[in-house]
């Protein structure tokens, strides 16, 4: 790979690469340098990586990519995204530019013009393109993989690398990645398995961050501008104000402790009074209104609060909402309404009215909003579009709003630096401190972008000046074989050439790179070990077994000192075990050497030295391979279960079990499979198997109990929901046999809510049945469609049609609803 005054020094010459001038001069801003490098890159037929700030621009180089496939008939360019939500975003962009004809959109449960030039599709669907062979990889000349961070997600993650590792090597892969700490490694990874790859990282924001901490309805910068941008100085008189508050704090409470001493007023005698300045006051927090209403007249907004509760950005959505705050004129009332209106139009009024619709409708028109995972995802949509045309001016949100939609703000809020993590309140890290910040500031349109964090009384700027200042975070692999994984490759490519492609894996990669570095550990502890061998040397004679003889009498002293309540006979056993030991000792040549003890501290370095190295060999031992062993173990338990099988020459190959699970995705793909060979569902109805689908899908909440067996539905279900659950028993008891970490127990508590679901029942009725909000259950509903969707494909005839009738039963109303 070049380096990066190489690839800056041909940046500078656009003209030298036409394609790139061409749609360079077709763009709105003009290019920055490490845009011109990537499509420089594209343009003289390498893969190329690119890791830059949120906001940054890193999918004009995707862009390109497509931009390249459309020039030569017959070559085609796939987009792939971890999510939905920026598929749908994506595909509405490129249609914009080469037509409807041209682009098509493939997310699971949604299938528009597969097979157009270029696909806009989540990176699931193309993992399961590449298993099947599909015919619309041929003429493939591109793949993007936008956030391709997201392939340290312990959940989904490895679909990232299998896609990367199984690609035609024909194909240019175009790699975007928010900035992390080890981009380098991540794209000498991508040089070794996909070839040429250059690697192109940009710290530089195009809109420069100004960040502030809100005291009082003043907002303080964070950084002292007179310190100079090498030294980042934290603002001082925020260190005051923390330093005064800290002292005025501790005074005080000492003054207390005084008083209180005798349950009355005495004469202070000592130490520092209290202090009774304003400044030793509680500074108080400004309400939301009053936020907004700050931001509104320092022409701040549009602005993101970032809030880490559903609940909380609703709350925040109904506090401004009764302060009475206005942010929008009656022509842009009406705009909203006009949207709002014809987006929603397919929905039914009662369905409308249980999801609160016109008061959400109402909020929006005075241009606020929240955004979390429970809204249901039509209604997310129109808020991102609302805010995208300037149209809403405060939005509260989780930070799933952080995580690649394009909703750039002019200011973005934190009111907290912690959140919850499902068992404590933890604080964020410098990449969540960087991917949220990472929103602020609008491209051609803002001169600056604005964070603003809220004072609170723990707040350290200290802390605060090192989460802004660590702008990256490493990139780490969470791949791991699955049983779909296993059979897959097995099929393709034969058992010993699957071992070497997940030897090919970033996980291996990374793995093998730690080795180097206990290699070069143990190289230096050996050099050091001789050393020390040679500081112990004695005239006399083998000094380091007189030193084995003193460790193993000192450890057989300690053992019957400590041990009293051994029986007689074994104690009277050490006893002579520790005679004969002092008698061996004294014997030993070098028992008399008149250097013994200078000797001695020398073999007790030696000693432990030598321990320390030997678990470094162990630990070397244990990682070489780590993949490929956890590959073995999987295809073990295939064997066990017969869905593979190996011949006299030690041929693995595929029983007919193992080729239906070939198409079976998912956490539980062992489950699945084995639940349809011994035919547990075969009984099911429609809404039941539905319910059962669910259940395999379906993560609770922590919190969360079953809905006990008197909430299940009743007949044919309950006798397949226990013949599973016992199924899953049998097989996380075979997993941990083989030292594989198991799935999750079966979650029944969504199954009577998508039963009634399935049944036809009203939304309201089952919201309430599921206790969740809307957007949640369209979720796991969508989710119980791809599930669905498998079972008609894989299924016997049986069961396959009733997929197919559960499957058109829960894709109704708001689970169907799409809005575009």
């Amino acid at each position: 790979m070049s380096s990066p005054a190489d690839r800056y020094a041909r940046a500078q010459s656009v003209q030298s690469h036409p394609v790139t001038a061409q749609f360079a001069s077709a763009q709105r801003f003009d290019l920055d340098p490490f845009q011109i490098a990537g499509c420089h890159a594209l343009e003289d037929g390498r893969s190329v990586l690119v890791a830059a700030p949120t906001g940054a621009g890193k999918t004009i180089v995707g862009e390109f990519a497509v931009h390249l496939a459309m020039r030569e008939p017959g070559d085609k360019a796939f987009y792939t995204t971890p999510m939905k939500a920026l598929s749908n975003q994506k595909f509405r962009e490129l249609q914009a530019v080469y037509g409807e004809d041209e682009v098509g959109l493939l997310t699971g449960d949604t299938n528009i013009n597969g097979n157009a030039r270029v696909v806009v599709m989540t990176t699931e669907v193309l993992r399961n393109m590449l298993y099947a062979d599909s015919p619309a990889l041929r003429g493939l000349r591109f793949v993007v993989m936008d956030e391709v961070h997201y392939l340290a997600d312990r959940f989904r993650g490895a679909v990232w690398e299998e896609v990367i590792i199984h690609l035609p090597p024909s194909v240019r892969l175009v790699s975007l990645s928010a900035t992390v700490s080890n981009a380098e490694e991540f794209g000498d990874w991508l040089d070794t398995v996909r070839g040429d790859t250059e690697v192109i990282v940009s710290e530089t924001r195009p809109v420069p961050l100004e960040q502030h901490v809100l005291v009082r309805g003043d907002l303080l910068p964070l950084f002292d501008d007179r310190a100079g941008v090498a030294t980042a100085q934290v603002n001082q008189e925020l260190m005051r104000l923390r330093s005064v508050k800290g002292a005025s704090f501790e005074n005080n409470r000492r003054a207390q402790e005084y008083r209180s001493a005798g349950g009355q007023r005495r004469p202070f005698r000592g130490g520092k009074r209290p202090i009774r300045s304003a400044n030793a006051q509680r500074i108080e927090r400004m309400d939301r209104p009053q936020v907004v209403e700050l931001l509104e007249r320092s022409t701040l907004l549009p602005a993101i609060f970032f809030i880490f509760s559903r609940v909380g950005c609703d709350a925040a959505v109904q506090q401004v909402r009764r302060a009475g705050v206005r942010l929008t004129d009656r022509e842009e009332r009406d705009e909203i309404r006009r949207i709002v209106d014809e987006r929603t139009r397919t929905l039914a009024d009662e369905d409308l009215a249980v999801l609160g619709f016109w008061e959400w409708r109402e909020n929006l028109e005075r241009g606020i909003a929240s955004h979390h995972a429970g809204l249901l995802p039509a209604f997310k949509e129109i808020v991102e579009e609302l805010f995208q045309r300037k149209l809403v001016k405060v939005v509260f949100a989780t930070e799933t709003l952080a995580l690649g939609i394009n909703m750039p703000a002019r200011t973005v809020v934190l009111e907290k630096l912690e959140k919850f993590n499902g068992e404590a309140r933890v604080a964020i890290t410098a990449g969540e401190y960087t991917q949220l910040t990472g929103r602020a500031g609008r491209r051609g349109i803002d001169v600056e972008g604005h964070a603003v964090i809220q004072w609170t009384e723990a707040l350290d700027p200290q802390a605060v000046a090192a989460l802004a200042s660590r702008r990256t975070y490493p990139l780490n692999s969470s791949f791991r074989p699955t049983y779909n994984m296993a059979v897959n490759l097995i099929d393709q490519f034969g058992r010993p050439r699957a071992r070497e492609i997940l030897e090919s894996s970033f996980a291996q990669f990374q793995a093998d790179r730690a080795v180097v570095g206990l290699a070069r550990q143990v190289k230096e502890a050996e050099e050091s070990l001789a050393g020390y061998a040679e500081a112990m040397r004695c005239d006399r004679g083998d000094f380091a077994e007189y030193a084995a003889l003193r460790r193993e009498l000192s450890d057989a002293e300690k053992l019957n000192r400590n041990d009293r309540t051994a029986p007689a006979k074994i104690r009277e056993k050490r006893q002579r075990e520790i005679q004969s030991l002092r008698r061996r000792l004294q014997r030993h040549p070098c028992h008399s050497c008149p250097d013994r003890e200078h000797h001695a501290r020398w073999g007790e370095r030696y000693e432990k030295l030598r321990r320390q190295t030997d678990k470094l060999r162990r630990q070397i031992d244990t990682r070489t391979g780590t993949v490929a062993r956890v590959f073995d173990r999987v295809v073990d338990v295939l064997a066990a279960l017969e869905y593979v099988q190996v011949d006299e020459a030690g041929r693995t190959s595929l029983t007919d079990a193992g080729a239906t699970m070939r198409r079976i995705y998912g956490e539980r793909d062992l489950l699945v499979a084995e639940s349809l060979r011994q035919g547990l569902w075969r009984s099911l109805d429609a809404p039941a198997l539905a319910a059962l689908a669910c259940c395999l899908v379906y993560e609770p909440r922590r919190d969360e109990g079953g809905p006990g067996e008197h909430g299940l539905p009743r007949g044919a279900f309950r006798e397949a929901l226990s013949r599973t659950q016992e199924l899953w028993s049998r097989l996380d008891e075979l997993e941990r046999d083989h030292r594989l970490p198991g799935t999750e127990p079966v979650a029944s508590g969504l199954a009577p809510a998508m039963h009634a679901w399935a049944r036809g029942a009203a939304l309201d009725r089952v919201l309430a049945e599921a206790d969740l909000p809307a957007g949640d259950f369209v979720r796991w509903a969508k989710q119980t469609i791809d599930l669905l969707d498998q079972l008609s494909l894989v299924a016997d005839a049986q069961i396959a049609g009733t997929a197919r009738r559960a499957l058109d039963a829960v894709r109704r109303g708001i689970v169907a609803y799409s809005s575009m």
